[in-house]
């Protein structure tokens, strides 16, 4: 008895979509064994396919410049969106969808910006979106929280998701380099794109936890509800002084924490402690680390970004869908689906957290009385001082690591200590990650 074929159409030849074929060209028994069905590469959409035809795909006759081509094939049963951006990926799942076919995409930016339309659409048309390629590529972790610990409560995630950002800080704290400097070997080596605007800023790692949230939450997450912060302006100074005097090192972390009253979602850089799990994911690498209230404590790691990781994720996406089709199941209800209920999300200035301070100041007796005055009177209190050397002209750098406080305490706290005549330069400070674990 001879295996139902699932055809494919893949639209985008990029290094994603080139990582996908080349595993389907080198593994395919072991995907069709996996499926149950055979699979087969009916279409690949690429608009560079005008100039140059890609080496190793023998069928030249399956390539074509036009999606129109792919969408309307009736023989398709799954779309792979790997072109990336908001539009026309958006037009091209939303199409594919009201044509009949399941979709697979690595796009997060498109489910970020419309993943309820998509959700919604897909509920509508019996098809499914899957997705698991659009946050830490190779990294399970969308299967993981949409199914293996659905019946568990998230109350706590924090994660490093983007590679480049993780790739500067760990040269910056472990090789002394400034920013720049490690921002062109980053780009060097391919782990950050010529233009890293969405990597340092931290954009990107927003869109991702967009999608983890709405997973957690079961709720679309929009970008503006999360807070964030990049590294563009992080100095190597602070750096070396946290981890000396204080054994903390620097991360841009995506987190999530609840309380019965609001949910807090920001991407910032944080410190914390060298012992800490997240300390040690280093270079381009990913983590997720999460609670729930039934496991406990877990920690997903690995490469979040490349062609074969992020094609990995692809692959395993078409082989699960491949298998809905093989057994003709109509799909009544979706991979995921979001409630219409609001969550009550908590502004920046009232979370409470422990911070690291660095102001620069005269070298004087009675600065520090001062400075520690002025956070009194905010409810700030000081757990660990150290006051470096001097740095020049008279200024001295002074290292503060506070209790926990309320955010809104500490930004009316910095107005007034920048405004003192002893404080020479802007103060620097950064949140402190360490709840317990």
């Amino acid at each position: 008895m001879s295996k139902q074929l699932v055809n494919i159409g893949l639209i985008g030849m990029g290094t994603v979509g080139a990582g996908v074929v080349e595993i389907f060209q080198t593994k395919y028994p072991l995907l069709e064994k996996k499926a149950g069905a055979g699979l087969r590469l009916k279409r690949i959409c690429d608009k560079r396919f005008e100039k140059k035809q890609p080496e190793g795909i023998e069928k030249f006759s399956l390539l074509t410049t036009d999606i129109t081509e792919v969408l309307n094939d009736r023989d398709i049963d799954i779309v792979v969106e790997l072109i990336g951006g908001i539009e026309p990926a958006r037009r091209i799942i939303l199409a594919a969808l009201d044509k009949g076919k399941h979709v697979v995409t690595a796009n997060k930016a498109v489910l970020a910006y419309h993943g309820r339309e998509i959700f919604e659409t897909a509920k509508k048309c019996k098809r499914q979106v899957y997705f698991e390629a659009s946050v830490c590529a190779g990294i399970p972790i969308i299967q993981a929280i949409n199914e293996g610990l659905c019946v568990n409560q998230i109350d706590y995630l924090i994660a490093i998701l983007n590679g480049t950002s993780n790739y500067v800080l760990t040269k910056m704290q472990e090789e002394k380099r400034e920013l720049g400097e490690a921002l062109k070997e980053a780009q060097e080596k391919g782990f950050a794109e010529s233009a890293p605007a969405l990597d340092l800023s931290g954009e990107d790692a927003v869109h991702k936890l967009s999608i983890l949230s709405s997973l957690v939450f079961g709720k679309h997450v929009k970008l503006e509800e999360i807070h964030k912060e990049g590294i563009e302006m992080v100095e190597g100074l602070d750096l070396r002084f946290a981890k000396e005097e204080f054994g903390y090192v620097l991360k841009l972390l995506a987190i999530l924490k609840t309380d019965r009253d609001s949910v807090e979602l920001r991407v910032t850089p944080c410190f914390i402690r060298q012992d800490h799990p997240l300390a040690q994911v280093r270079n381009e690498y990913n983590a997720v680390y999460l609670r729930g209230n039934y496991v406990g404590d877990m920690m997903f790691y690995g490469k979040g970004a490349g062609s074969y990781p992020a094609a990995s994720a692809v692959i395993s996406d078409i082989i699960f869908l491949s298998r809905k089709v093989a057994q003709t199941i109509e799909e009544e209800i979706p991979y995921v689906q979001f409630s219409k209920n609001d969550l009550e999300m908590k502004e920046i200035s009232s979370i409470e957290s422990r911070y690291y301070f660095r102001f620069t100041t005269l070298d004087k007796p009675g600065v520090l009385a001062q400075i520690a005055n002025i956070l009194g009177v905010h409810d700030v209190s000081v757990a660990s001082v150290s006051q470096k050397e001097n740095i020049g002209l008279s200024e001295v750098p002074i290292l503060m690591l506070t209790h926990k406080a309320r955010e809104g305490n500490i930004r009316k706290a910095l107005v007034e200590i920048d405004r003192l005549n002893v404080v020479k330069r802007k103060s620097v400070f950064y949140r402190v990650e360490d709840d317990k674990i």
